[in-house]
């Protein structure tokens, strides 16, 4: 897998911990690792920096694709990787491979008086195991608690009742320091040592509010006699207590061989994740990918997939926990909703991993790349640099056009998903203002497209940009506000000479660094709406001009005026041409019209002796 590749997969990474797998080409596993927080463990393995090992370096380069499992603690990690590394024993994994367990179990021994001792192994002997733990200094903390409160047999005599009856054995030192209560003389019956035996199963299964109740009173009352000792001795065993964790949901040995499947649909798939427990250790996950064809339901879909899947990784378990009821060919299966307990919260474990799955196909769905658009990230830093409430998908920026306060004009361009959406400009010819008044056409042509806005009630757009600075911002609120949408969009201004942004009422303009792609956009909007203008203000001198000269002429229309004008560039070139040039042009009926108005006109002009002004045709 190369950077490339990692950097397109990383998002769908999630931060939480679990266990991830490199997978080649073939299918085969050829790492598996923990990790409390996944994506920050795998991006440790690409970037810029060198492995440390060659070995690293050869895992990525031959890893053809990563695979992760979610669970809720880090210590629930450590425990899936061990269940995974012996099982797949991948050829790249050091630790954890030979039959040593690094796991502890208590046991509580299935016999007459059952002893409670540490073990790395279990057997289906009948005998309870609790754990697994990974601290063994603090399992051999939590036993030597139990035996000092419960008083309980560390040797391993067979006591029957025949042999006892028979006094085959005497008490030992363990009864004489007042750690056995020696059921093997008959000093303690069977019926009180199996009492001590449920509560020690309480304690390991973390209902220890009885045992941490005795213990404050213990402590209590050693503190209220002065034996202050004895009070911090029964004060650690009270905080022993309360840091014990006794519970996981990936290796319960309460649990033997099932397995698990949990189920999550869209319109379009639906995804079924399935872990397989062996000997309460889950040893294989795997999430299917069901594309629908019909309207299937859920049922059937999960049928389906329990079949694909158990005859895919030949599973012969006889348990299925599944999150509802369903009902399979094979009657001999035994069918479980679990509602409380271990059952469900492995449930609950392969329910997270689906439902994190189709929240990952839902986010590559947005974008065929399965990757944030350059649109995309353009537009939420501009949402961050001016700390919008909603991403500007829809901005509008608007720009006055004048010359000498002539044909005063406005522009207003739209930009949709940051790029330039031509087919929703708009210009506007000023009507109420007279001269070069900028902050009156900014306060009109602004009311004019959102008061029209609001009555075809075609929504509005998420950020406006005005042209100019404090005063043409002041302008465009004023019309705002007499509409009402003030605080409905996000109104900025832009002024040129230093690129600075002003809000409204706000005095103080911000700076956006100059090489953000946010301010690019922005100014890539002004200079849209500042071209738009120019060229429909150029359209309406040249049609203002043409109107007054040659539009005046009988039996010359604006085409062939305009004709004229692009191919000659003057009224007075036209007049030098002749008749027979301009006749190429715009035929021989124009130019014999327009030769006939020039003759005309010049024999009605007064001579240069004559009291009478003479004007000269106008330029354009």
């Amino acid at each position: 897998m190369t950077n490339e590749q990692f950097k397109e997969f990383s998002p769908s990474i999630p931060l939480g911990p679990g266990i991830y797998k490199y997978i080649d080409a073939e299918g085969v596993i050829l790492y598996v690792g923990k990790a409390k927080n996944l994506r920050n463990r795998l991006s440790s393995y690409f970037g810029d920096k060198k492995h440390q090992t060659a070995k690293t370096r050869v895992l990525v380069r031959h890893a053809d694709h990563i695979e992760f499992t979610l669970v809720e603690t880090e210590h629930d990690a450590l425990l899936l990787e061990n269940s995974l590394i012996k099982k797949h024993q991948p050829r790249y994994n050091v630790m954890l491979k030979d039959e040593k367990s690094p796991l502890i179990y208590i046991c509580i021994k299935a016999e007459r008086f059952p002893r409670v001792f540490t073990t790395r192994k279990t057997f289906r002997d009948g005998s309870s195991y609790f754990g697994p733990y990974l601290n063994k200094f603090r399992v051999d903390q939590i036993t030597e608690l139990i035996r000092k409160l419960f008083q309980l047999r560390t040797c391993n005599l067979f006591l029957s009742q025949e042999n006892i009856d028979k006094k085959k054995f005497k008490p030992c030192l363990e009864y004489h320091i007042k750690n056995c209560a020696a059921p093997c003389v008959g000093l303690e019956t069977e019926e009180a040592y199996n009492r001590k035996i449920e509560q020690i199963k309480n304690v390991l299964k973390g209902n220890f509010a009885a045992v941490k109740a005795h213990l404050k009173e213990e402590m209590q009352r050693y503190a209220e006699n002065l034996q202050f000792e004895q009070a911090q001795e029964a004060k650690n065993k009270l905080a022993l207590f309360e840091d014990y964790q006794g519970k996981s949901t990936v290796v319960n040995p309460a649990i033997k061989d099932v397995d698990v499947f949990a189920i999550a649909d869209d319109e379009k798939e639906a995804f079924v994740n399935y872990l397989k427990v062996v000997n309460g250790a889950i040893i294989h996950t795997y999430t299917l990918t069901l594309i629908k064809n019909l309207d299937e339901d859920q049922e059937t879909l999960l049928l389906f997939a329990i079949q694909n899947l158990r005859e895919r990784f030949q599973s012969i378990t006889r348990e299925l926990i599944v999150p509802f009821p369903v009902q399979l060919a094979d009657n001999e299966l035994i069918i479980t909703v679990p509602k409380i307990g271990d059952k469900k919260k492995l449930l609950e474990l392969s329910e997270k991993n689906v439902q994190y799955h189709l929240l990952q196909k839902k986010k590559q769905a947005m974008n065929a790349t399965g990757k944030q658009t350059p649109a995309e990230r353009i537009l939420r830093t501009l949402q961050a640099d001016l700390h919008m409430e909603q991403v500007p998908l829809w901005i509008e920026c608007f720009d006055n056009s004048n010359l000498q306060g002539t044909n005063p004009v406005s522009s207003c361009v739209v930009f949709k998903n940051a790029k330039p959406s031509k087919r929703d400009y708009r210009h506007y010819n000023v009507k109420s203002v007279e001269g070069p008044n900028d902050f009156a056409t900014m306060e009109e042509v602004v009311y004019r497209r959102y008061k029209r806005l609001l009555d075809e009630d075609q929504g509005l757009p998420q950020l406006v940009i005005i042209d100019g600075g404090k005063g043409q911002l002041g302008a465009a609120m004023k019309s705002l506000r007499a509409l009402g949408l003030e605080g409905q969009m996000t109104v900025i201004g832009i002024a040129k000479r230093l690129e600075e942004i002003f809000y409204p009422d706000d005095p103080v303009p911000a700076l956006i660094n100059k090489k953000s792609e946010s301010l690019k956009l922005i100014q890539q909007a002004r200079n849209e709406a500042h071209r738009f203008g120019i060229t429909f203000h150029r359209n309406q001198r040249s049609k203002n001009f043409i109107k007054t000269e040659l539009t005046e002429i009988p039996g010359i229309g604006g085409k062939t005026a305009e004709k004229l004008l692009q191919h000659f560039g003057s009224l007075a070139r036209v007049r030098e041409a002749g008749q027979d040039a301009v006749a190429v042009v715009a035929g021989k009926s124009a130019a014999a019209k327009l030769f006939a108005y020039f003759e005309k006109e010049q024999s009605d002009a007064p001579d240069a002796s004559g009291d009478a002004d003479f004007s000269a045709p106008l330029q354009p």
